[in-house]
């Protein structure tokens, strides 16, 4: 069963273009770091943390030490640990899945060699503020999901380039930027990355020579692609299928951005923390909360190498909610990985709740729960900073 839409009953189809784990390793006087980024629509159903925990036995790793990433693709195996919560064949394909992410976090952690760190940025046109304005027949505004060009998106193309140490040869190239995978739509069964996983496809074959380009979804909360839940892959009458387009558009910023990081740096200390912060909440349905005292927990993860910082953030939020923890951070780059380690639904801006949507109806947060994410990943990212 593919995950990401509730109209969709029916088993896949077939494969488009294979779903891939990717891992990326650092270690520097015994501490370590390790980024996974995993084509799958998110750690739902209870799955981050038995997924995490084999990860963390396996490798021999601190909590905080391990940031697992989903992209988001809407094209994915729904998974689950639990055959009363899924298909048959969902529950054997996501332990399958646990056991391909332990021997891949220990593989990378068993290649490890010096290499130079450099990080830059680009800018794409793929994504959209999807919360569209439109009138019901008394004339009054709702918002739908849609394209609304006039709204905030973030644009950033963060990538992290590795080389090697002795030789300067490229070996890995982390980008993440925010848009959902949501190009195709209900009505696709075929088994795909969706743009995210195309573009780091793109970018891998373009640049070969076993480079790993782990790719991951920004904070994308209220952010699509331009051309969003499509049926299918079109090659009609030499038509390239959107989402192919969308995400070689994506992949060749990644590399344009590549080839212009000059800056390197080694031996860059590692630091790393982690926290479950209990927020304001309010009934899934609800655009408003009506109770007092409800409360909703999300996973914040945030590390550092050298001057590069991230934050995971264990949610859908809001591509503003993104901007503003990049903006206060008091590293020169920080970038943003969301649907990490847990995943606990939309975080909306308090601004969207009175103008409802879909997303504020099935957020589990309440209004000012954005803020004290922002201030609790400001004092996070201090609090690294502090220890330099």
């Amino acid at each position: 069963m593919l995950a990401g839409y509730a109209s969709r009953t029916n088993l896949s189809r077939g494969i488009h273009d294979p779903l891939s784990a990717r891992a990326m390793a650092f270690e520097k006087d015994g501490k370590r770091l390790v980024l996974i980024s995993l084509d799958i629509l998110g750690f739902y159903n209870g799955t981050a943390e038995p997924l995490r925990r084999a990860i963390l036995n396996e490798c021999r790793l601190q909590p905080s030490d391990l940031f697992l990433c989903a992209i988001h693709t809407h094209s994915a195996p729904t998974p689950t640990l639990d055959a009363a919560k899924g298909h048959a064949n969902n529950v054997e394909y996501t332990r399958t899945l646990q056991s391909k992410l332990v021997k891949i976090a220990r593989e990378a952690m068993d290649r490890m060699a010096s290499v130079q760190l450099g990080v830059g940025s680009g800018a794409s046109p793929v994504g959209v503020n999807r919360r569209e304005v439109v009138r019901d027949n008394a004339g009054n505004p709702r918002i739908v999901l849609g394209r609304n060009p006039h709204l905030p998106i973030d644009r950033e193309v963060q990538v992290l380039k590795l080389a090697s140490a002795d030789r300067n040869e490229l070996i890995g190239a982390l980008f993440a930027y925010a848009t959902h995978s949501t190009l195709l739509g209900p009505r696709n069964f075929l088994v795909s990355g969706d743009v995210h996983g195309l573009a780091a496809q793109f970018i891998e074959k373009h640049l070969g020579a076993g480079v790993i380009a782990p790719p991951f979804a920004g904070a994308s909360g209220n952010i699509d692609p331009w051309y969003r839940v499509l049926p299918e892959f079109n090659t009609t009458n030499s038509w390239v299928p959107e989402p192919v387009l969308l995400g070689t558009l994506l992949g060749e910023e990644v590399v344009h951005v590549l080839k212009g990081i000059q800056n390197s740096v080694t031996n860059a200390e590692i630091r790393t923390s982690i926290k479950t912060v209990s927020l304001p909440g309010k009934a899934r349905g609800e655009a408003q909360s009506s109770s007092t005292g409800l409360t909703t927990p999300l996973v914040l993860t945030a590390a550092c190498v050298g001057d590069v910082a991230f934050v995971g953030l264990g949610g859908e939020i809001f591509t503003e909610i993104g901007q503003a923890i990049k903006a206060a951070s008091p590293f020169p780059r920080t970038i943003i990985l969301t649907h990490c380690n847990g995943a606990a639904g939309y975080l909306p801006i308090r601004s969207a709740y009175p103008e409802g949507g879909y997303e504020v109806q099935s957020s589990p947060f309440a209004p000012g729960a954005d803020e004290q994410v922002i201030e609790e990943a400001k004092r996070m990212l201090a609090e690294l900073r502090r220890r330099d």
